[in-house]
């Protein structure tokens, strides 16, 4: 299985086990919904979603086979995957991104090092030896994406990429 990190659990809420999870995952509707599986901790245990709600800026689950706070503290500040297989989407994970090679004007500038969020948009930080490039990913700024080639294409647009 490749598994895909979608957030961290920070606390417990309440006695029945219910957890609180700290998540920034784009496709959360996608996954936090009934009778979809998670894998807790870094032993990935593998459980179903009971109930999901949202609470302030938490993502709330309760799971199936948890009756109390008791069973459920052992996974507070471990984090939270999902199997990439049981998610279909439109578009692509982070992790699919990072390490793509970057091209910009047919010349290569670098590696998509990270992805910054911002309440605008996903940012994309290229990085080689001695520059650093922050590339807004969104359609305008992105050409292609072919994970084929590992290779991600940068729209031609002026003073985007300092080509000094």
């Amino acid at each position: 299985m490749e598994y895909i990190y979608v957030g961290k659990i920070v606390n417990t809420h309440g006695i029945k086990g219910e957890l609180r999870i700290i998540s920034d995952f784009k496709y959360k509707s996608d996954i936090f919904k009934e009778n979809f599986k998670l894998y807790l901790g870094k032993e990935k245990k593998e459980m179903i979603i009971k109930n999901y709600r949202t609470h302030k800026m938490y993502d709330m689950i309760l799971f199936y086979d948890i009756n109390s706070i008791d069973e459920v503290l052992q996974y507070k500040n471990e984090p939270v995957y999902v199997n990439k297989k049981d998610i279909n989407i439109d578009g692509y994970f982070d992790e699919d991104i990072i390490g793509l090679e970057a091209y910009y004007n047919n010349r290569k500038i670098g590696i998509v090092s990270s992805i910054l969020k911002s309440k605008a948009h996903e940012i994309l930080e290229i990085t080689d030896c001695k520059k650093r490039y922050l590339v807004p990913n969104i359609k305008e700024f992105i050409n292609n994406i072919d994970l084929e080639e590992n290779k991600i294409y940068i729209n031609e647009m002026k003073g985007l990429i300092d080509e000094n």
